[in-house]
């Protein structure tokens, strides 16, 4: 059985004063690893001071970006190498955000699937698909496609081990979200993929995750789907009490 992973993406958001005060509210009262695993995406700033925060908890930290060079001259870029000093558990790829605005292509996200895996570290990595897409009845092949680049090379144990973040782009900060069934079968089309590179053992273990617009009062409706492991979380991840009701509704 997949355990369950909610993860947190604060993307531009809090300062260190904030994001101190949201682990002090939060990391004592996560249920226990063995029933969900809770995630908070950081804003590199704040990485350090996070990790050393929740050191012995149930709370895990992840980056919400990487390059993927490890070291050299790339002023302001983030090293997976140091991330992974640092101990931090997982790095966010290819989320749309970074996709539209930064023009990250395919092949970038590959290559920082494999950088953070060098490091010790998890890959969480995004796809979806605009409204366009979606009402041109293109939605499968262009996820498939998003997640064949994005695992080229990789190990079936890497894969066996990732997560996958299925986030439709029109569901992003929007209020509005797909309906379960609709995220299921596009979930379900993330996992077809990888069992057909890799073998339906490897699918079986792969999380995938449904991200937009995700509240505590629709979360229990998408973990019911057989294909949502979990969910990519961005506002209702910012208040300690909705992040924690995200994690209760589904333990």
């Amino acid at each position: 059985m997949r355990k369950p992973i909610i993860a947190g993406n604060w993307k531009m958001n809090k300062t260190a004063k904030e994001a101190q005060a949201f682990i002090e509210a939060v990391k004592t009262k996560v249920p226990a690893f063995d029933k969900v695993e809770a995630v908070i995406g950081s804003p590199a700033l704040f990485l350090e001071n996070m990790v050393a925060a929740t050191e012995g908890t149930d709370l895990k930290v992840a980056a919400q970006n990487c390059y993927f060079e490890e070291e050299g001259a790339f002023t302001g870029e983030i090293s997976p190498k140091a991330l992974g000093d640092l101990g931090v558990d997982y790095v966010i790829i290819g989320h749309s955000e970074r996709r539209e605005y930064f023009h990250e292509t395919d092949e970038d996200i590959n290559k920082k699937a494999h950088a953070i895996l060098r490091n010790g570290m998890t890959p969480i990595v995004c796809c979806g698909e605009t409204l366009e897409q979606r009402e041109s009845g293109v939605t499968n092949e262009w996820v498939s496609g998003q997640i064949t680049a994005a695992l080229k090379d990789l190990t079936a144990d890497q894969v066996a081990n990732l997560v996958i973040a299925y986030e439709p782009i029109w569901a992003i900060g929007t209020g509005k979200s797909s309906s379960a069934q609709d995220a299921n079968d596009t979930c379900g089309v993330v996992r077809a993929t990888v069992a057909s590179i890799y073998g339906q053992e490897v699918a079986d273990k792969v999380r995938v995750q449904y991200g937009g617009s995700v509240k505590p009062e629709n979360i229990a409706e998408y973990m019911a789907e057989e294909h949502i492991d979990g969910a990519l979380v961005g506002g209702a991840s910012l208040v300690p009490d909705s992040f924690l009701a995200l994690l209760e509704a589904i333990k």
